[in-house]
């Protein structure tokens, strides 16, 4: 978590404010649960695991099996079953 000093981001009234309440130390502001994002969804990873997982399942219809999978994606063949069985 980067920290940004609330002199060049509040207006003065703000910070003065804030200082009765704490002076020199940190203050954690929650994101609005309504604006937060799931995981992955920032960095773009989830879409990343939801295109491999694609691929598995088209694979595994095309005939692969379930060791060539689990050995060419470098995972468990549970972690597979999981993939393919997915609804």
């Amino acid at each position: 978590m980067k920290y940004i000093n609330a002199k060049f981001l509040l207006p003065d009234a703000l910070v003065k404010e804030l200082q009765h309440y704490i002076q020199g130390g940190y203050l954690y502001i929650p994101t609005d649960q309504t604006q937060q994002k799931r995981w992955g969804e920032k960095s773009g990873y989830r879409q990343e695991l939801q295109q491999r997982n694609c691929r598995i399942r088209a694979a595994r219809r095309q005939g692969a099996s379930l060791e060539h999978l689990a050995e060419q994606y470098c995972l468990s063949i549970h972690a597979i079953r999981k993939i393919i069985y997915q609804k």
